[in-house]
């Protein structure tokens, strides 16, 4: 059942740690970033803002730009018009709080007051407060919602659903959830894919999909 998925998965693969890489300030740009794109664009996204910047004072920086200049430094990562746009619409509402992430982490209803920032809907807001803020809350992507699909027969598309699942079957813990949600990427890059590789799959033995 979905309370072994972690165990499956760590014996798979090994412990991933946070898995997503950066400090807090980057994380919260890249959350941003990877919306309908690959981690590999991203990164040619971050590279062209480190072009003529260091990694200091990151959103204030970014914050203070041309929202079009900022456009063309993230291109890699398509859509970059629009994502210039959400990312501007982030850094505004952190603006409020001077930055100061430890401030920010600290306020009531903190994942409301991001899901009402115009482009940030529940998957970046919540890879926001679990990797950048270190607040236990899990990420549902895509990944997730195919992997329990395959592997238990549970077919839910609405996400606090999804996310309640989990809610219900782990304890709220941010390592456990930062490492599971990687686990699950990871899985699902490697042989979970949208055609699956069941033959190199070092957990068929627990899915529906293979039985």
């Amino acid at each position: 059942m979905l309370k072994n998925l972690y165990k499956l998965l760590l014996k798979a693969y090994g412990s991933v740690g946070k898995w997503w890489p950066g400090t807090s300030e980057e994380i919260i740009v890249t959350a941003v970033l990877t919306q309908n794109t690959n981690w590999k664009n991203v990164e040619r996204a971050i590279e062209n803002i480190y072009k003529n910047k260091t990694k200091e004072k990151l959103l204030e920086y970014l914050y203070e730009l041309p929202v079009d200049y900022l456009a063309e430094l993230i291109k890699p990562a398509g859509f970059y018009n629009l994502k210039a746009r959400r990312l501007k619409n982030l850094l505004s509402f952190l603006k409020e709080y001077d930055f100061d992430l430890s401030k920010i982490k600290r306020l009531e209803n903190l994942r409301e007051k991001l899901l009402k920032i115009n482009g940030i809907g529940k998957e970046t807001a919540d890879s926001i407060l679990l990797y950048a803020l270190e607040i236990p809350v899990f990420v549902v992507d895509a990944y997730t919602k195919r992997l329990l699909k395959r592997m238990y027969g549970i077919n839910l598309s609405d996400y606090d659903s999804v996310q309640n699942l989990f809610y219900e079957n782990y304890p709220k813990d941010v390592k456990l959830f930062q490492e599971l949600h990687g686990l699950i990427v990871e899985h699902s890059k490697a042989v979970c894919r949208k055609n699956p590789i069941c033959s190199e799959c070092k957990i068929s033995d627990n899915c529906k999909k293979s039985i």
